[in-house]
């Protein structure tokens, strides 16, 4: 029986030409791999309003949504998702150093941390500059 694949918002948060990365716990798939904040969504959620919920639930930084980078589907041994990466933006100056767990990286740093295969060419796209 084939499942539709589990639909993910990812919010990508620049903030002065640095991302928002955490790294994913032990006891969860794609255990120490780096991700952006994100999770899945609810049912007949948008993937953008998504990105900004998962975002403030995991970091407790509240952002807005400015375009879609990029959608990819990823199967994985877990699973199928859907992954749907927003650009956001903080909403105020709220800018922490680290946001529970979650810290802020240069494009560059984004090159040298492990993410998971899925997440491959939106990184080629942030490190393009585009």
């Amino acid at each position: 029986m084939m499942t539709s694949p589990q639909r993910i918002g990812i919010a990508v948060v620049e903030h002065a030409g640095r991302y928002l990365v955490g790294i994913r716990p032990n006891g969860v798939p794609l255990a120490g791999y780096a991700e952006f904040p994100g999770g899945k969504c609810h049912a007949g959620e948008p993937t953008d309003i998504c990105a900004v919920r998962e975002c403030r639930e995991e970091t407790g930084l509240a952002v807005t949504p400015v375009r879609l980078l990029q959608e990819v589907t990823h199967t994985y041994p877990h699973g199928t998702v859907e992954l749907a990466f927003w650009l956001c933006g903080p909403v105020d100056d709220a800018v922490a150093a680290e946001h529970q767990g979650y810290r802020w990286v240069t494009a560059g740093q984004l090159a040298e941390l492990r993410f998971p295969d899925a997440n491959a060419a939106v990184i080629a796209l942030l490190l393009s500059g585009a």
